[in-house]
């Protein structure tokens, strides 16, 4: 099966209704990173209903959706996506009472010519775990101010959940969220399984996706290529934490560089992650 054929209706179902996949309609991907145990802190657990994941759909979520968030105790949703996404898919950011829904664009404008499109979809449309290794280091380098803005809510405001996203809450969502379960000390194992996750979280949209891929040159001539843009393999994220430890020397070190953290805020964002297991038990 390839990785975006059509995933058996009742079997969606079925995980989507269970943890860590969270109900908010209007809104698809959307999964808790709490619960995970921590390998390198024994007895602590990623903390319950505080950092929550998405896909762009957050832009579409019905007033029982905002309900639904509000009571899950978010106070703020960020916005990955560029200013490009945005216009070109006509997906402004949401009004939700209560809510700040801040834009944090992990890449500029100018990123987004159609020169700098045309590699980076060259690179999704291989499929190989080398070129998205390449599109997640571009991540990486580029997402220093974003990332830190949402550490920095972590770091701040440990009682309020919050939503981060991007289009498809995949890559730069899957990085921050690698980084965060990183820094809490949980498994790489338990780490590419959140990321591939978005295998089924994606489903609900999986119409529009491909919809929205047919109108790129690209794609619109290989299927395969286009299917090949949205895989989200174990191994693809085991290799980019490999990457992440060998060539920018670990979650603290990146957070160093380039977020611009100290040893200090550096703990004390691991330690509003964590919790001692027994509190969620």
């Amino acid at each position: 099966m390839h990785d975006l054929d059509p995933l058996d209706k009742a079997y969606v179902d079925d995980v989507l209704s269970k943890p860590p996949f969270v109900t908010v309609p209007g809104v698809i991907n959307v999964r808790d990173l709490g619960g995970y145990p921590s390998q390198t802190y024994p007895g602590k657990i990623t903390k319950l209903k505080f950092l929550l994941r998405s896909a762009e759909y957050l832009i579409s979520v019905c007033n029982t959706g905002k309900n639904i968030l509000r009571e899950l105790g978010v106070t703020k949703v960020f916005d990955l996506r560029s200013d490009t996404e945005i216009r070109k898919y006509n997906t402004p950011l949401p009004e939700i009472e209560g809510v700040d829904v801040i834009h944090i664009p992990v890449f500029k404008t100018a990123d987004y010519s159609p020169e700098m499109m045309a590699k980076r979809y060259q690179l999704y449309a291989s499929g190989k775990t080398e070129a998205f290794i390449e599109l997640y280091s571009q991540i990486l380098d580029h997402g220093g101010k974003a990332f830190g803005t949402i550490l920095r809510h972590v770091r701040d405001r440990p009682t309020e959940g919050c939503v981060f996203h991007c289009t498809a809450g995949k890559d730069r969502t899957g990085i921050m969220a690698a980084i965060l379960l990183k820094l809490a000390g949980v498994d790489d194992v338990l780490i590419a399984e959140d990321y591939a996750l978005t295998r089924v979280g994606r489903e609900p949209a999986r119409e529009m996706i491909m919809a929205r891929l047919s109108k790129e040159p690209l794609f619109a001539s290989n299927n395969e290529a286009a299917l090949n843009m949205f895989t989200c393999r174990h191994e693809t994220m085991s290799a980019f934490l490999k990457h992440l430890d060998e060539h920018y020397k670990g979650v603290e070190e990146y957070l160093r560089r380039y977020v611009g953290f100290t040893e200090g805020e550096i703990e004390t964002i691991r330690s509003h992650i964590l919790v001692e297991a027994k509190r969620e038990a």
